[in-house]
């Protein structure tokens, strides 16, 4: 056992944004019998955002004892947890990763994620288990994030903001190993949304390993504003730039070109983890499949036959 870690399994779910994080915490949140039976125990943003973390990541005004104070109350409620029976425990926390509107305004996809993680690591004193990171087409990531962003009061990024983020060099191959880095006595699972699209009982068994429940297995939150919502968003505040439309009513605000290269850059990050990540990263594919619903099952991710209509079917929900 690493020095640090106790008998409980602490399991830190960072994300990323816009990959069914709320749909997952609430799917949890709704299960809490059977979770308590299992012995899970549970911190999400309801708890983490209210004091908890405060003082983990650096602040204007805010010095180093602040973090000092937030290990201290992280290391009482674990101890707390492992009294009280829990056996695993799941930190379910995206803005771990970074935030969204920092991505956008640096064109670049979590560029201070590993100080952020090695800051979380010491807060958790090395008793964190394993790390789990959800990634996504990156067309689709960034479209979906911006379009939240927008809907949380942040100006539309115009098209030549959008392409200048399609040539950014960082891809999920980066953040993964910048995470490797800064917690490496951890292992790191990476799990494809497209695997979990709408399907937080899939998430719950990427993060355990434990199948979990059907109920409330269909929640679907946060979804990103449609063509129409996000219209009407912009012309309200007065904004008239030209939003355009793309396939299911989604916004397009990457040219064909750009959003070629992002896709290909996905797969890239996809088959480098497929052949073992340089042994940093398992990555997570196998999640069984429900019967057809509202969300086809999804093919392999994997380059080779079939890799052309596969990069047709990259999930698009979100």
């Amino acid at each position: 056992m690493v020095k640090g870690k106790t008998g409980m399994k602490v399991i830190l779910h960072i994300g990323a944004h816009r990959t069914g994080t709320t749909s997952f915490q609430a799917y949890i949140r709704k299960n809490s019998d059977f979770m308590r039976t299992r012995r899970i125990g549970f911190w999400g943003p309801m708890r983490t955002r209210k004091g908890l973390f405060a003082g983990i990541q650096p602040e204007p005004g805010v010095g180093p004892e602040a973090a000092r104070r937030a290990r201290g109350r992280i290391m009482l409620q674990m101890d707390k947890s492992e009294r009280n029976g829990i056996k695993t425990l799941i930190v379910s926390e995206e803005n771990m990763l970074g935030m969204m509107r920092r991505n956008l305004r640096n064109l670049s996809l979590y560029d201070d994620v590993g100080e952020r993680m090695s800051r979380t690591a010491a807060a958790f004193d090395g008793r964190i288990d394993t790390v789990v990171l959800s990634v996504r087409e990156l067309s689709h990531y960034w479209r979906s994030a911006a379009a939240f962003c927008v809907t949380r009061g942040h100006s539309m990024p115009d098209p030549d903001h959008m392409n200048r983020i399609a040539n950014s060099p960082r891809t999920w191959r980066d953040v993964v190993s910048d995470v490797a880095c800064a917690v490496p006595d951890a292992k790191l699972v990476v799990v494809p949304f497209e695997r979990t699209s709408g399907r937080p009982d899939a998430m719950f068994l990427a993060t355990t390993g434990l199948g979990g429940p059907r109920n409330a297995a269909e929640i679907w939150a946060n979804r990103s504003p449609t063509l129409q919502e996000l219209r009407g968003i912009i012309a309200e505040r007065g904004e008239h730039q030209d939003v355009i439309g793309g396939p299911l009513n989604k916004w397009a605000p990457f040219d064909p070109a750009a959003a070629a290269a992002l896709r290909e850059a996905y797969l890239d990050d996809i088959h480098w983890l497929t052949a073992g990540g340089d042994g940093l990263a398992t990555l997570t594919e196998d999640l069984g499949q429900r019967g057809a619903g509202q969300t086809l099952p999804h093919g392999p991710l994997t380059r080779g036959q079939g890799h052309d209509d596969q990069e047709r079917r990259l999930a698009e929900p979100g």
